[in-house]
């Protein structure tokens, strides 16, 4: 950043020199090209150069408040406002929503209640020994899938299988197919109770 005398003697160098930016620069050693260009337009518009640094605003003030009416009128998502709109940023739209209207953007913080250590066992247990998906087993318990696998992972290891499905070459008869589910139905209680034994 440039002091304003600083700008001032680049600005009237550069006049002096008959607004040959490369002369100019090389005397001075500073600034850019583009700078020294828009020092001098400033300084043409007003025969002076402003005190500071002023950024003008990239979005306009009808633009913000047409983003703002958009987001509130559109079920309050930042994504689709983005997309229809085009503009502007995550981070610059919620700042404008929390300009307008302070009480919009509320942060809302769930506590779930703490689960005991026998609840998790038993919603790994549900977990190894499903027949459906880990997503209705978790919808069950009331927890969420991720949850549940890092729950086994803490108390089985990474190693453990969390499924139990069978692997199934040919289809077999329906006297051998009796016999596998009961099989099957034999190994889902040893592990049930090996599960509740490493406990």
């Amino acid at each position: 950043m440039y002091s304003y005398e600083d700008r001032l003697r680049a600005v009237r160098l550069y006049i002096k020199l008959g607004k040959r930016v490369g002369l100019t620069i090389r005397q001075l050693g500073y600034p850019t090209k583009n700078a020294l260009k828009h020092w001098h337009r400033q300084y043409e518009q007003r025969f002076d150069l402003s005190a500071s640094y002023v950024r003008w605003p990239k979005y306009s003030q009808s633009q913000k408040e047409l983003a703002v009416e958009h987001y509130l009128e559109h079920g309050l998502c930042l994504a689709a406002t983005i997309k229809a709109l085009g503009y502007p940023s995550r981070t610059l739209l919620p700042a404008w929503v929390q300009e307008v209207h302070p009480e919009t953007r509320t942060c809302v913080v769930v506590r779930t209640q703490e689960l005991t250590p026998a609840m998790k066992q038993s919603a790994v247990i549900a977990l190894c020994m499903r027949q459906g998906s880990a997503q209705s087993v978790a919808q069950e318990l009331g927890v969420s899938r991720p949850s549940l696998y890092n729950w086994k992972n803490q108390l089985l290891g990474h190693d453990a299988s969390a499924s139990m499905k069978p692997k199934q070459d040919s289809p077999p008869s329906s006297e051998r197919a009796e016999l596998e589910q009961q099989v099957e139905a034999l190994r889902q209680d040893i592990r049930r109770l090996r599960l509740e034994q490493a406990y």
